[in-house]
């Protein structure tokens, strides 16, 4: 296990600008504090601060691709969450050994809802609302009386949990959505968008971005951290070096999962291409349904500068690029180390 040191990690701060200064990149924040590092690292989401402030330096050298300037294009927002431990004999579900999903369609109504059971006895949810174009406008205005990014507030939350508490869900017998509201701790349940959209540009000079969405981002940074602990230097050359060596890798993981997520949101619509792949999707062979799952799951990158982990299940994984080289120097290492 990995400690972060707590006076390294720092909450209520806003990022007001973001410098290079002398091979080293500089975080100045609104209380006046300022820290410099080697590089920083955007992991802040779709509304990254760190990727605007990059932007506005790329932008206005003339060097930031049309594409990337675009509004981050919507059509759905999705309630999100995890109740507390639950009941086991009241939700039986969660004592099964292996987690159970399921995904509902709504039968003329713009939502689509899934469940989930977690090692922890718990049941996370989220609920998606496909909208219109009128709809998108009133979400557009909502979020801006809100907040200024993705997420929404409190009352836009209780708002969606009141508008879908009665939507059957397929697990402990007859019960609802809100039966699951009422179970989770309100600190555990947010409303938010969900954008659709793979920028092209994803770093500059001592600047680099991790993906928004839980598979996406941890993958990333673990390619990431492989790649910086095989480093030879931190010359800017070689910080570049290795945040080239980084998308390359990354890129087209990335763009196979905005894919996937693209066919899927379309099996949720409500027109003939909607109920074609859905149909596809229904009807499809269990032989070819596997072959599916195991591209899904071939990537499964580990820390190279790690003990390896055991291998589990039924599909080897794909050795990446980055873990390969920190596995290297890694075992170089640690037999130096046990001589």
């Amino acid at each position: 296990m990995i400690i972060i040191p707590s006076h390294k990690i720092h909450f209520g701060h806003r990022v007001l600008n973001i410098t290079e200064e002398d091979d080293k990149v500089a975080v100045h924040l609104s209380n006046n504090d300022k820290f410099v590092g080697d590089i920083i690292v955007g992991a802040d989401g779709a509304y990254s601060a760190v990727r605007q402030r990059m932007y506005e330096q790329l932008k206005a050298k003339g060097r930031l691709p049309e594409s990337d300037q675009e509004d981050l294009p919507f059509s759905v927002t999705c309630l999100v969450g995890q109740t507390k431990a639950l009941d086991a004999e009241e939700y039986p579900i969660v004592k099964e050994p292996t987690s159970q999903f399921y995904a509902v369609l709504g039968d003329g109504r713009p939502y689509t809802w899934t469940t989930f059971t977690t090692a922890q006895n718990t049941i996370c949810f989220m609920v998606m609302h496909l909208l219109s174009e009128k709809t998108r406008k009133e979400a557009l205005e909502e979020r801006s009386r809100n907040c200024e990014n993705s997420e929404w507030g409190a009352h836009p939350v209780q708002t969606m949990c009141d508008e879908t508490r009665n939507f059957k869900i397929p697990v402990g017998g007859g019960k609802t959505l809100g039966d699951l509201y009422d179970l989770t701790p309100k600190d555990l349940i947010s409303k938010v968008m969900l954008e659709e959209k793979v920028f092209k540009t994803w770093h500059s000079g001592r600047f680099v971005l991790l993906g928004d969405g839980a598979v996406t981002a941890i993958h990333d940074a673990i390619a990431l951290a492989n790649l910086l602990y095989a480093m030879p230097s931190k010359t800017s050359s070689d910080v570049t070096k290795i945040f080239e060596e980084y998308q390359n890798e990354r890129y087209p993981a990335v763009m196979d999962s905005f894919k996937n997520s693209q066919v899927m949101s379309k099996a949720t619509e409500r027109g003939l291409a909607g109920r074609i792949i859905l149909s596809f999707y229904t009807h499809m062979p269990f032989w070819l349904w596997k072959l599916a799952l195991a591209k899904l799951v071939k990537f499964r990158p580990q820390a190279g500068f790690l003990k390896a982990i055991e291998i589990k299940g039924t599909v080897i994984p794909d050795v990446s690029p980055s873990e390969r080289k920190a596995r290297a120097l890694f075992d170089q290492q640690q037999g130096a180390a046990s001589l």
